[in-house]
């Protein structure tokens, strides 16, 4: 009996364990700076695990899903411009059949902003999809809000 207790006690903690190694590899952190009384940037940094990779917002259709922002329409601010990226990585990826542009450890996004009040809560969503060597994750989203005084 002792033994049947030990081996579900050992199968339960087996199977918590599993359940318990979500990958994460991705962080995001917001900022923002005052060009002027009018302007500003928002800037959404997303810091990669080592081995993981995200994707450019520019893929061409049948590609890898994109990282693609989405900002929240507010009256206090007015996005200038698409949301801007440094030049990526790129690498052929025989599954798509394509060349893809790619970000490892670190990448920021720049988004400009026209301000109707001077300051402004810009918010958003950042969707993106992380791979490795060996898997892709399923997308994930990123909520964030940044207060422009």
């Amino acid at each position: 009996m002792k033994k049947l207790v030990l081996l579900i006690t050992v199968v339960i903690f087996a199977v918590t364990g599993a359940f318990a190694q979500i990958h994460k590899p991705v962080k995001w952190t917001v900022a923002s700076k005052k060009l002027n009384n009018n302007e500003a940037v928002v800037y959404v940094k997303g810091t990669i695990q080592n081995g993981w990779h995200i994707y450019s917002q520019n893929i061409k259709d049948g590609g890898p899903i994109p990282t693609s922002f989405n900002f929240a329409k507010a009256a206090d601010y007015a996005l200038v411009g698409k949301t801007a990226e440094p030049k990526p990585k790129v690498k052929h990826e025989e599954v798509f059949k394509m060349d893809v542009g790619y970000f490892t450890n670190e990448v920021i996004f720049q988004q400009k902003v026209k301000l109707n009040k001077g300051t402004a809560t810009v918010k958003g969503t950042v969707e993106w999809q992380a791979c490795d060597a060996s898997q892709c994750l399923p997308p994930d989203e990123y909520a964030f809000a940044v207060t422009i005084k």
